[in-house]
């Protein structure tokens, strides 16, 4: 969904101090379809066993706690490696400057020689932009590697994940909880229901509509949530 805002002065320059924010949707996107589909798998491979709802319940809470910590931990790796990643560049970049500063010149030349400058449009681009050093090795950082200053922190995209793959992973626990009729058919219906609210919610940092993308979300969930049942009914009758 498409969204437009003011381009009135005040408008712009209060945008500009608040700086880009830090998003967290890709932790909530796969968390919580990880979250429903390790649930749900697991619900069903032990009602399939026709044991207890209590022990259904036992085994769905210890599934979102236990996962739902093991995908906070991958999230808060991942997200610190990208930050020391892009630190680790950015220190050798600023060598480059202090004993390279003639080539990191010449690179820059190039790189805007390749967007299309030439001439003296080129040579005053290269100097506004190596003028400042911070500025001209951001600009590096982002030409050169395709890379800028990561805004979510470790600790954040951690929380995120873990809320997200709590909240969404309860669903196929929630039928059991209330006591439903046929709870495994109920669970399968919250499960497909998620997978749809995860991707209509989605829509809103897309630019397909939300049927689309939660349709494409609900086909997604559930082929993934049909595989994982799969595999474990078929290793339960290959283990007999």
């Amino acid at each position: 969904m498409l969204k437009d805002h003011d381009h009135d002065a005040l408008s712009i320059q209060k945008r500009l101090d608040e700086g880009p924010k830090a998003e967290y949707l890709k932790e909530w996107v796969y968390g919580g379809i990880d979250g429903v589909v390790t649930t749900f798998a697991i619900i069903a491979g032990v009602a399939g066993a026709s044991l207890s709802p209590t022990i259904i319940l036992i085994l769905g809470f210890a599934n979102l706690i236990a996962d739902g910590f093991s995908m906070a931990a991958g999230a808060y790796s991942a997200t610190k490696a990208d930050k020391d990643n892009y630190d680790r560049l950015r220190v050798r970049e600023e060598l480059h400057v202090q004993k390279h500063y003639d080539g990191e010149i010449e690179e820059t030349r190039e790189i805007l020689k390749r967007k299309g400058f030439e001439g003296e449009e080129l040579d005053q681009m290269v100097h506004a932009i190596s003028k400042d050093k911070d500025n001209w090795i951001d600009w590096m950082m982002a030409e050169e590697y395709g890379m800028s200053l990561p805004l979510n922190t470790p600790l954040n995209a951690a929380i995120h994940t873990f809320v997200a793959f709590v909240i969404c992973g309860f669903m196929p626990v929630l039928p059991f909880v209330v006591g439903l009729n046929s709870s495994i058919i109920w669970a399968l219906v919250f499960s497909g229901l998620t997978f749809f609210v995860i991707g209509s919610l989605k829509s809103v940092w897309s630019v397909k509509s939300m049927w689309r993308e939660g349709l494409e979300t609900f086909l997604i969930g559930m082929m993934a949530a049909g595989i994982s049942y799969a595999i474990g009914y078929g290793l339960k009758t290959y283990m007999g």
